[in-house]
């Protein structure tokens, strides 16, 4: 167990572990191993080990199902079919004479038939279920409000070989002996995806083991996995004519346009390692893998100039997707193979055709982003670990010192007793209500980190309680689950149970949490289930859940019912509060799955301080966003390694624009708050996270329209220019919201002589350099920029035709901000045109959603007249002035500005800035009521 616990501190952080049972023999020999592990990690041996985890070679059914040809045909029998009165189509897939003649003692199976079923969703949602009785479907993650979307399937054509169905102005046709499937859109030339064509539609059938007596057992590394159940696997591909881009499919390091793992020279294929999907706890990611992280979304977007369309398979097994092209020839387009271990086939198809639609669909199926809260969108300190509250206090007072703009201060996992969640390490922590409460007055919030493993200790009242009420994890045998991880020995819950996940939702107030306070909030680490001793450092397989459910099923949704649960229970701490509403919560997860974006946000991992992770952070977040979980961003600095001043200075100038924004350490690092490399670095780092803060308003509005229709914040430029084929593979620049472009300095200075970076400003409009407002007519310039960069900023541009808001005050954090007036910032476009939209609440409640308390305004501009419409406005604001407005791109000679709203008319002042930026000062104008403003 000491060299297992080793294995798993080298797996996962380090030594913090060592002393889980202090004075112990384990201890030791874990130490002195451990030590030999990080000696050579420190040597610059590379720390991620390949041969600890799977892949398709080392996982069974992906071996067995790759590559080869179905054992058994199946087809959809046309005498089953039929609409019932809302419009689903019910049917049988029959299984077919087998391709090979059966033999004697051929297997004894539970079902001689698959059943099917096809529903339809307005909007262009189709959904096709394929199942068996007895097999796990997903819960939770499909929206209740789902239902009430459903449109009929309309029954269009049938003959003997096929029957067609329409939906909205989309249509499905059906070939019943080949079993494929294509997705039309009305007037399109090429189907938008087609399922099956490929004939490699397997389903492998529940085997009867009360006759069947075979040992379908398999090992890796060790660790046995029993199988009880026999193949339960199945495999489809989709294939999407005239794409030569796809996209999502997260959580790994690699490309945002996804590479093939297939080719073939027209006599052999070859293979490459699939893309996985499997939640894991992976220390030190490559930076160029396809290889499965922390979370899994198995969601791809398709896209093609004049077509976007996705797929979204509803299955928390393991996973591998294949990806290739079969041919040079365009319409051939892109496929994909989709092989899981276990559950059901349940697939959505959504028809686009833009991006912003497939976006939309999406989120009608598993839910729209949560409203964060305003705090959580500022800037968050943190590290393993702050290491008492003198630490916290000295932290906090430096942020001040050096002006630079916090909201949020972190305590790692050595705060707690010993690794006992919910408790605190009284020496180092002796007040932490008092800490909390400091913190509190002056606008900042403190988050601690909550492991879902429980410590084995009949003294520790959680581990007592979940052990009485049955809530556990347990071994194939039906004995409790023990697994190890930072406090050791370790039990974990079981949130498959619903009883389990409520009562889990009580313990977050302060009379249970003790030492909160309700300005705490939680960061869930671990919980793929990341288990040090485990095969591939996580849960056994074979493992069971709540009805006798195995740990196959519901890997893939075990961090997002453990985030879900957790969310709840901030939620409960604030319904049953004297102080507050309930606010909206905030836990910060690791693993996810579909649905996750309802509950909170996540972040990539174990980083590392390197260009190369600097990088891949972008097309990581990118892909992570269009995949509908919007709320996500990189550790700044990387999480393991020492960054130098150069390198932390673009990660900080990077991470003001990712939708989470955190600073993060591993406990042997150096010290690495912004103020430490010196006082050059200091400004420039500052400057970064207060340009953060003055942009607030406007990505508060972009995720007001994340929590709308699904649209991601910080998104790729095809995104937005869906019809410029330059665009489709871009991942060196991403949109922030429609109107903001940053491409970021992803090259050490001395790997770029020139000085430059390349900038593509997509479209044929124009684009302002946000820092001093520099104009640029992309086509005029065909596109290619090359800016000039130092290290005081990175390339930033405004798009024109946008109206946004900014608070430019510079303050402490979001609660100083709170009464501040806003700048109103108008980029016109080569029509002399802009226009907007601002979203504002109350910036912490639930009464947004329950009450509709918000405010929703237009701006435009045309003709010379900047008018302001409420569009809707159930919310009373601290300050809704506008203290300035600042025209970019406004033609010459403008000497006034009239302003009318219902008070009359006023005429203010109008001063040049550049020549072609006006400031108007002071205007006696206001976000929350009608008015104009006229340039003359």
């Amino acid at each position: 167990r000491a060299a297992a616990m080793a294995a798993g501190m080298a797996a996962g952080r380090g030594s913090s572990m060592v002393g889980a049972r202090t004075g112990s023999l384990a201890a030791v020999l874990a130490a002195v191993v451990l030590a030999g592990c990080i000696g050579m990690q420190r040597a610059g041996v590379h720390a991620f080990k390949a041969e600890e985890f799977k892949t398709c070679e080392t996982s069974s059914f992906c071996k067995r199902l790759r590559n080869t040809n179905p054992e058994e045909r199946l087809s959809l029998d046309p005498e089953s079919l039929r609409l019932d009165s809302a419009g689903t189509l019910h049917g049988k897939v029959k299984i077919m004479q087998p391709l090979q003649e059966a033999k004697e003692n051929a297997t004894v199976y539970v079902h001689d038939a698959l059943d099917f079923e096809m529903r339809a969703y307005g909007s262009g949602i189709l959904r096709m279920k394929m199942s068996e009785a007895g097999r796990f479907e997903v819960p939770l993650v499909i929206v209740p409000e789902l239902q009430k979307h459903q449109i009929p399937l309309m029954r269009t054509m049938v003959n003997k070989d096929e029957e067609r169905f329409g939906f909205g102005d989309s249509e499905v046709r059906i070939k019943f002996a080949s079993f494929e499937m294509e997705v039309w859109r009305s007037h399109d030339r090429l189907p938008v995806m087609t399922f099956n064509r490929n004939n490699l539609f397997h389903f492998e059938r529940q085997i009867d083991t009360s006759v069947e007596t075979q040992d379908w057992s398999e090992t890796f590394r060790s660790h046995k996995d029993t199988c009880k159940k026999g193949p339960n696997a199945m495999l489809f591909d989709v294939s999407f004519p005239g794409v030569d881009h796809v996209y999502g499919i997260p959580e790994r390091a690699t490309s945002l346009s996804l590479g093939v793992t297939r080719t073939s020279d027209g006599k052999e294929t070859f293979l490459e390692e699939p893309y996985r999907l499997y939640n894991l706890d992976v220390f030190e990611y490559l930076h160029e893998h396809p290889f499965g992280l922390y979370g899994s979304i198995p969601f791809l977007t398709a896209h093609r100039a004049g077509s976007t369309s996705g797929v979204f398979w509803l299955n928390s097994a393991e996973m591998y997707v294949d990806i290739w092209k079969p041919s040079q020839h365009k319409d051939d387009g892109t496929h994909s193979q989709w092989i899981s271990e276990s559950g059901i086939v349940d697939v959505f198809f959504f028809v686009g055709p833009s991006p912003a639609d497939v976006s939309e669909q999406y989120a009608t199926v598993t839910g729209a982003t949560r409203m964060p809260q305003l705090f959580s969108l500022g800037y968050h300190q943190c590290r393993w670990n702050y290491k008492d509250e003198a630490d916290v206090r000295g932290v906090d007072s430096k942020l001040d010192e050096h002006s630079i703009p916090c909201d949020v201060v972190w305590l790692d996992i050595e705060h707690t007793d010993g690794k006992r969640y919910m408790t605190w390490d009284k020496p180092h922590f002796p007040d932490p209500k008092v800490m909390q409460e400091d913190l509190a007055r002056k606008g900042r919030k403190m988050v601690a980190i909550i492991d879902p493993h429980i410590k084995k200790d009949e003294k520790y009242s959680l581990y007592k309680e979940a052990t009485q009420l049955g809530y556990l994890v347990k071994k194939h045998d039906g004995k409790v689950f023990d697994g190890w991880c930072w406090p050791g020995s370790s039990v974990y819950l079981d949130m498959l149970n619903p009883e389990a996940r409520k009562w889990w939702a009580t313990l977050f107030t302060p009379q249970k949490y003790q030492g909160s306070t309700e300005s705490l909030y939680v960061w869930n680490d671990m919980n793929e289930p990341s288990v040090f001793n485990g095969p591939e450092v996580t849960m056994h397989k074979d493992n069971l859940h709540h009805g006798g459910v195995e740990h196959r099923d519901v890997h893939n949704i075990n961090g997002y019912l453990y985030h879900l649960a957790t969310a709840e229970g901030l939620i409960h701490r604030g319904e049953v509060s004297a102080n507050m509403h309930s606010d909206r919560p905030f836990v910060l997860s690791r693993a996810f799955f579909a649905g996750s974006q309802r509950v909170g946000p996540i972040w990539t991992g174990d980083n590392t301080a390197s260009w190369d992770q600097l990088r891949v952070s972008v097309p990581m977040c990118l892909s992570i966003g269009i995949s509908g979980l919007t709320f996500s961003g990189a550790d700044v600095g990387g999480f393991f390694g020492n960054p130098d001043e150069e390198l932390m200075t673009r990660w900080y100038q990077l991470g003001a624009f990712y939708p989470f924004f955190r600073a993060h350490a591993h406990i042997d690092t150096k010290r690495r708050e912004p103020w430490l490399f010196g006082e050059e670095a200091t400004r420039r780092i500052r400057n970064a996270i207060q340009l953060r803060y003055s942009l607030l308003p406007y990505i508060y509005s972009a995720f007001a329209e994340a929590s709308e229709r699904g649209t991601p914040v910080m998104r790729p430029l095809w995104f937005e220019f869906p019809d410029e084929e330059k665009t489709f593979a871009k991942q060196d620049s991403f949109m922030l919201g429609s109107a903001i472009l940053v491409s970021p300095v992803l090259e050490q200075s001395t790997q770029n002589p020139r000085g430059t970076v390349d900038v593509y400003l997509p479209g044929d409009g124009l684009w302002y350099d946000l820092h001093d407002g520099t104009v640029y007519d992309a086509k005029k310039i065909r596109n290619s920029l090359a800016a000039k960069v130092s290290l005081e900023t990175i390339p930033i541009y405004l798009r024109g035709g946008s109206v946004l808001l900014r608070k430019m005050r510079p303050r402490r954090n979001t609660a100083a901000m709170e009464g501040d007036p806003y700048t109103l910032v108008v980029v016109l476009d080569r029509d002399l045109g802009a226009r907007g939209e601002a979203y504002v609440d109350d910036g912490q409640s639930l009464q947004y959603e329950s009450d509709k308390m918000f405010m929703k305004t237009h701006f435009s501009y045309e003709n010379g007249e900047l008018r302001c419409k409420v569009q809707y406005k159930n919310v009373d604001l601290p300050n809704s002035s506008i203290e300035r407005i600042v025209v970019m791109g406004a033609p010459q000679k403008i000497t006034q500005a009239k302003v009318s709203d219902a008070q009359g008319h006023q005429t203010v002042n109008v001063v040049y800035t550049a020549s072609n930026i006006i400031v108007i000062g002071k205007p006696p104008v206001a976000i929350d009521r009608d008015w104009s403003l006229t340039l003359h």
